[in-house]
């Protein structure tokens, strides 16, 4: 799995690219939020660089696992390392916002995205409740869960 500086700007492109593909598959309404929020522009990216990290993301994945990837089958501690790669609050914040909006632009909660935003949650100290997730997607214009 590759490394990245901490709070940089492809450490945080790679955990919103994890929440895109955590449930298995990336869609079309979470590009469409991504590109909504300018998503690339907020994570201080080039719009190719987010695609070429997704990219690498994918290589990695299927390096852990050259057949099949099942979501649910990155271990914790793999989870852990990468969410904690952001350690300022503040950007801590704006992934987590990005995050609750990818993983509603589908209007369907997989269990893999679940994982994510409440491993998220707790290794952040951000609260993941309904009442903030749709206070969260009303302020960045995504589907509510």
């Amino acid at each position: 799995m590759h490394t990245y500086q901490n709070n940089s700007p492809q450490a945080a492109a790679r955990i919103v690219a994890l929440t895109m593909l955590v449930d298995g598959h990336l869609c079309r309404s979470e590009l469409d939020v991504m590109a909504r929020m300018s998503a690339h522009v907020q994570l201080g990216l080039q719009p190719n660089e987010l695609h070429e990290i997704v990219r690498t993301l994918c290589a990695d994945l299927h390096a852990v696992s050259p057949l099949t990837w099942e979501p649910s089958g990155l271990a914790p501690a793999t989870l852990a390392a990468i969410l904690m790669e952001i350690d300022d609050p503040q950007l801590r914040a704006k992934l987590f916002d990005i995050c609750v909006a990818v993983t509603a632009a589908d209007k369907h909660m997989a269990e893999g995205e679940k994982v994510m935003l409440a491993a998220a949650s707790e290794l952040w100290e951000l609260s993941l409740n309904p009442t903030t997730v749709g206070q969260r997607n009303s302020e960045t214009g995504a589907a509510h869960v």
